[in-house]
C-alpha cells in the first residue's frame, strides 16, 4: 500500500536515542484513509523530486487538530547520510510526501533499532564516575583494537 500527499515538512530532530522527522497534511489529503491504515507501521518515506532518496521509517503516530494533521515518523538508524542529508535540505518546505509500506515488520525495525544503537552500557555517578558491566570491552581492549594507545604527551595548558 502505499499513499501520496501533500505535507509541510515541518522538523527533523535527532538525539542520541532517535531521529524524528514530522510532517502537517492540510486539506483533502487529511481525508485518506491510507493514513490511518500506515499509522504504528514501518514505512518508506520519498519526496517527490528527491530520486534515489528513501528512509524507512517506524510511522509513530498521526494527530488531527482543527487545523492540520500531524504525521510523526521514527527514521531508522541506518539511513546513509548522504541520503538523509538530502531528504533534510526539504525541512521547512511543503513537499508531495509517499509513504509506503515496508516489508519490515515492527518487530524486525525495533531489533534492527537496538543494534543501531549499541555500546557500552553503563551508569554515571554523581560525582562523575562511570560504573560499566565487567563483562563488557575494556577501554584498554578498545584502545588496542582501533590503534596505538594515546601518550600523555599534549600541547594543552596545566
Amino acid at each position: 500500500m502505499s499513499v501520496t500527499v501533500r505535507a509541510h515538512f515541518n522538523k527533523q530532530t535527532k538525539d542520541s536515542k532517535k531521529e524524528l522527522v514530522q510532517f502537517h497534511v492540510k486539506g483533502d489529503d487529511e481525508q485518506k484513509p491510507e493514513l490511518n491504515s500506515l499509522t504504528r507501521e514501518v514505512v518508506i518515506l520519498s519526496i517527490a523530486g528527491l530520486d534515489d532518496v528513501e528512509l524507512t521509517a517506524e510511522f509513530k503516530k498521526s494527530a488531527k487538530d482543527a487545523k492540520k494533521t500531524v504525521l510523526e515518523f521514527e527514521v531508522k538508524g541506518d539511513s546513509s547520510a548522504a541520503q538523509t542529508f538530502e531528504f533534510y535540505k526539504m525541512a521547512g518546505s511543503d513537499v508531495d510526501l509517499t509513504i509506503t509500506e515496508s516489508q519490515m515488520s515492527l518487530d524486525e525495525f525495533r531489533e534492527e533499532q537496538e543494534g543501531y544503537r549499541e555500546g557500552v552500557r553503563g551508569k554515571i555517578n554523581h560525582d562523575g564516575t562511570v560504573e560499566v558491566d565487567q563483562n563488557q570491552m575494556t577501554i584498554d581492549e578498545a584502545a588496542t583494537e582501533e590503534g596505538p594507545p594515546m601518550t600523555d604527551e599534549d600541547e594543552l595548558p596545566q
